[in-house]
């Protein structure tokens, strides 16, 4: 420690907790007690929560620091506005502060909570940590405090914690929330109609949760969905908390008939879900899907898995929506988009019998195996494109062909799903072959196997080189039209698109 240092005095952020004097720690009421200045953050009417959660704490001996806030919500003739005023704000604090510690005084800075979440003294953290000696008291969070204050954990086993500030924009909130297994949403007051907005946007408004003042006069405690917004203050959260229950599976059932929700989990693991995918997944009481799709979700505590083979997926359906019709919240598991070849379309299908035309069926999307490998090459599906499934399982080859015949006389860049298995040998060869009446040999071809995966493996090779033995049921094929170009770069990395423009005839 040098003599500089020495001579200073101490720069401390206190957390106090959420409300309660008795829930301040033992060092953070020593520290308090010792102070030669403690200093506080209020609004301009001078009251501070912060000074009156630790005024038991002080000894009149202390020197006190009032930092008062400009302004808080109000307009201001500042030439940076808003953001500008509070930055000047605490650049003046800190400066007070800076000429006690200069004087060897040591300097307790009250935070509500913990200092270094969401709290103001964070703002003075950074301006002088790195020019004094300091440490931090760390508090009870108003998270810790809701969840005390409600009865329920806010995560079980392997369940994630999302903190969310209300202040985001509603179209963000709502992704947030989506995406979330268990929630805060801080800073209501003014946002609560937006948050609330965005619970209900998400499906969550059911599960959320509203504490307000938690451990301080005033507290209150209720479902969310029946607080009036007129009367919502900033020190209050939104909770939803942990979706594993500890009732029986049938006492989380809802009264009625459940819903299904076929959702896309695109390509391959996690990284390609959406926010409203995750959050489908999270909520549903039970997952049916194709044994290998179901292993890239999580599993959860209290949900219950149904896996199957690839091949009854008529069957998955009914089984799907029959559980709904017995209350259950079913979400149906497929790969990549549950629109584009998967099982959007046999849910759909078997929905609109008339023993189950009452179920509530929604389709989410997911990221495409065409989009995942386009963007793994550079941009070959850049103009118009059509998308063709090789398998003949499901109608004949005359149709497989007619259809490629079609689109290669249009000059259409081709997306290729389904391409060969290991009892479907013939359909690559045959494709390629037909595709050469139309198009050059130099076409570029984009062959990409587990996009996403483990296994990934993408390859660009010329339409005349096509070999079907390098091509199997976890391949796509991006065929090029005659204005696709496949160019390398820097580096040796060849990249392919294909031109928004077409050259007029």
């Amino acid at each position: 420690m040098t003599d500089q240092q020495k001579a200073t005095g101490r720069l401390y952020g206190v957390g106090l907790g959420p409300g309660d004097p008795s829930l301040v720690t033992v060092r953070a009421a020593e520290l308090i007690g010792k102070a030669d200045v403690v200093a506080y953050h209020s609004a301009r009417h001078g009251r501070s929560i912060a000074r009156s959660i630790a005024e038991r704490y002080l000894t009149g001996g202390q020197v006190e620091e009032k930092l008062v806030y400009p302004l808080t919500v109000e307009t201001t003739d500042h030439p940076g506005g808003y953001r500008g005023a509070l930055d000047d704000f605490y650049e003046e604090a800190a400066a007070r502060l800076a000429a006690h510690l200069d004087a060897g005084r040591d300097v307790v800075v009250l935070a509500e909570g913990d200092p270094l979440f969401y709290g103001s003294y964070q703002h003075m953290h950074k301006r002088l940590a790195h020019r004094y000696p300091t440490e931090v008291v760390p508090g009870v969070t108003s998270l810790s405090a809701a969840a005390a204050r409600l009865g329920q954990p806010l995560t079980e086993a392997e369940e994630t914690l999302t903190v969310i500030p209300g202040t985001l924009p509603e179209e963000e909130l709502t992704a947030r929330i989506a995406a979330a297994d268990s929630a805060v949403i801080m800073k209501l007051g003014r946002t609560f109609p937006t948050v609330r907005r965005a619970l209900e946007r998400a499906g969550r408004l059911a599960d959320a949760q509203y504490v307000e003042r938690a451990f301080m006069p005033g507290e209150r405690v209720a479902p969310l969905a029946e607080v009036d917004g007129e009367t919502v203050p900033y020190f209050s959260v939104a909770v939803l908390p942990s979706k594993v229950a500890p009732l029986e599976p049938e006492v989380r059932l809802s009264d009625g008939v459940g819903s299904v929700t076929v959702v896309g989990t695109g390509p391959a693991g996690p990284l390609w879900l959406t926010a409203e995918a995750r959050g489908a997944l999270a909520e549903a009481t039970d997952l049916v899907g194709y044994t290998t799709y179901l292993d890239r979700v999580p599993q959860r505590p209290g949900q219950q898995r149904h896996g199957s083979d690839n091949k009854v997926e008529s069957e998955r359906a009914e089984f799907a929506l029959d559980l709904a019709r017995r209350g259950h919240r079913v979400a149906v598991v497929s790969s990549g988009d549950p629109g584009v070849f998967a099982m959007a379309t046999a849910v759909l299908e078997v929905a609109c019998e008339e023993a189950y035309r009452d179920v509530p069926v929604r389709v989410l999307p997911g990221m495409t195996a065409a989009h995942a490998a386009a963007s793994r090459a550079g941009a070959p599906l850049g103009h118009d494109y059509a998308t063709v499934s090789l398998s003949d399982r499901l109608k004949p080859w005359d149709v497989v062909a007619k259809r490629l015949r079609a689109a290669a006389e249009a000059d259409l860049v081709l997306a290729l799903y389904n391409p060969g298995s290991k009892s479907r040998t013939t359909q690559v060869g045959l494709a390629r072959d037909l595709l050469l009446e139309y198009r050059a040999p130099e076409t570029p071809v984009v062959m990409a196997r587990d996009v996403g995966g483990p296994t990934e493996r993408v390859r660009i090779v010329r339409l005349g080189e096509l070999d079907p033995a390098l091509v199997d049921m976890r391949t796509i094929l991006l065929i090029g039209s005659s204005q696709t170009q496949a160019v390398e770069r820097g580096g040796g990395v060849e990249v392919v698109w294909t031109p928004r423009r077409y050259p007029e005839e």
